[in-house]
């Protein structure tokens, strides 16, 4: 189909442009074309896996447009394997995000624009080929993100931030606009250096482009690819909640409102992830596995020391946020492995991890709309009102302590075995332990607030699922059963693209070929 990729992209921009034209007082009209912008994203996205041939691989469905030819500026869209399954993992979050906020009701017309063109530049990440314009797309994508947790979150009291209950002093902690600040601020300064890194590369490709392909086949000098790639992954990591510039991560998590946390989370989070691998790992192949070591070394601190975390939380949006920077760990572990078992788990981490925590913050969300607490201990047998709500919750803690049969399982097992025969085989061990530490608060967590005698006093009126709630955890749970029991549906797009990056590695990664 022509042009698809520019309409998948575009789509969500376009119906932020039409919500400028509709009255803030209708309401209804604000929500239907939301809802049609992302619903259409995310149909774009699932023909887009129709028509990728995966025998061939590579990146297809291309399209481009010039921006600033004289600097070799192109709008250049096109598609691979990791970005197939990453666009069908970004339209099933908008579209149960969207139905998630249908209740929203303050200054409504302004908060779904800004998800929209949230998401835009989300989509524009995954397929962009031009590295100025991924840039471009990932500004537009976490820029939002002051607005809508500075307007539409939630203040409240910060806990204890570690597990040995280190509380810094800072100004106005716990507040909103806090989060907000916090959050920009430290991704501006990541943004910063993405922005040293990719003027590095323009400069020493010798075509003067930001050509992704060109750049590709560019033998950078090794003292340039030493300098960029650092840049790359503390740039792009500080959003991948990359240890210690994860901080930023709980706090804007526990303050935005569910759609955002959701998408935060379950997509934003992977753009980080996204840049190391795409543009850290591919343009810089040497550089990258002399860092590798010190990549994974960091990845098992993040998995064990966000499950730590966790487990010492008392708020349970806090519990879900940690548990995302120990899961963003393990992602970060396949990166490192440099092998084909490590990268096919760390690109279906993101997606299976995207979709469990996107359940995690629906739900949440729902138990705080109704509760009006997340303070686990003043919570109990919930399953006994909101059974549907307990269900699915349950579900979600399965899938993220690993249970076989759920998608959580497949993604963590192919990044233990490519940890595991890679050069620093002991990153599997820690990694294990972080698992099971999961295990162990999740499961903790679950039983605290569901599973126990019943709610007595106001917390025994509680409703359960009602009209578009029900979305969220119909389609997020089922996708995580489904991608567990048939994980072919993600991996063959996602394995081909795999095996075609690291064909083009030095020695040592094609040593290291071969997916599980």
């Amino acid at each position: 189909m022509s042009h698809l990729l520019a309409i998948t992209v575009a789509a969500p921009a376009i119906a932020a442009a039409v919500l400028l034209a509709i009255p803030a007082t209708a309401r209804t009209a604000i929500r239907v074309v939301s809802l049609v912008g992302a619903t259409v994203s995310f149909l774009g996205s699932l023909q887009v896996a129709a028509l990728y041939d995966r025998g061939q691989g590579g990146l297809q469905l291309l399209d481009s447009f010039p921006v600033v030819p004289s600097m070799g500026i192109y709008l250049k869209l096109a598609v691979d394997g990791w970005g197939v399954a990453l666009l069908i993992l970004t339209g099933v979050i908008i579209v149960t995000g969207v139905l998630a906020s249908w209740s929203v009701g303050k200054r409504d017309k302004e908060f779904f624009l800004l998800l929209l063109v949230l998401v835009a530049g989300v989509f524009g990440v995954f397929v962009a080929q031009d590295l100025f314009v991924f840039f471009l797309f990932y500004e537009i994508a976490v820029l939002p993100m002051y607005l809508l947790i500075g307007i539409w979150g939630s203040s409240h009291q910060v806990p204890a931030g570690g597990p040995f209950k280190f509380v810094w002093k800072r100004f106005e902690v716990g507040s909103k606009e806090y989060a907000a600040m916090k959050l920009t601020l430290m991704l501006l300064v990541g943004s910063a250096a993405i922005l040293v890194a990719m003027f590095l590369l323009w400069g020493h490709s010798g075509a003067r482009t930001f050509d992704l392909q060109v750049l590709e086949g560019t033998k950078f000098p090794i003292h340039i690819q030493h300098l960029v790639f650092p840049l790359v992954w503390l740039g792009f990591g500080s959003l991948a909640g990359v240890f210690p510039f994860h901080t930023w991560s709980p706090d804007g998590h526990a303050s935005a409102p569910t759609a955002v946390s959701m998408l935060h989370a379950g997509v934003l989070m992977k753009l980080g992830a996204f840049g190391v691998l795409r543009i850290g790992m591919v343009l810089v192949p040497d550089a990258a596995q002399w860092w590798a070591p010190i990549v994974g070394a960091v990845a098992v601190i993040n998995v064990l020391y966000g499950a730590l975390c966790a487990a010492s939380q008392k708020d349970l949006k806090y519990i879900v946020a940690y548990s995302s920077v120990s899961h963003m760990g393990v992602v970060m572990l396949g990166v490192a492995t440099v092998n084909a078992a490590g990268w096919n788990g760390a690109v279906y981490q993101m997606v299976a991890h995207g979709i469990m925590t996107g359940l995690f913050f629906a739900l949440v969300g729902l138990v705080y709309e109704r509760a009006h607490t997340r303070a686990i201990a003043k919570m109990g047998g919930f399953a006994h009102v909101m059974p549907v709500v307990a269900g699915f919750f349950t579900l979600a803690c399965l899938s993220s302590l690993g249970l076989p049969g759920t998608a959580g399982f497949v993604a963590e097992f192919m990044v233990f075995a490519g940890a595991a025969k890679g050069a620093s085989a002991w990153w599997a061990i820690p990694g294990v332990l972080g698992a099971f530490v999961t295990a162990v608060y999740v499961l903790r967590a679950c039983k605290a607030i569901f599973w126990g005698p019943a709610p007595q006093g106001e917390y025994a009126q509680l409703q359960d699922v009602q009209r578009t709630e029900w979305a969220a955890p119909l389609v997020l749970g089922s996708l995580l059963v489904v991608f567990g029991f048939w994980p072919r549906l993600l991996l063959d797009f996602i394995d081909v693209a795999s095996q075609g990056y690291l064909t083009r590695l030095p020695a040592l990664a094609l040593a290291q070929l071969g997916a599980p």
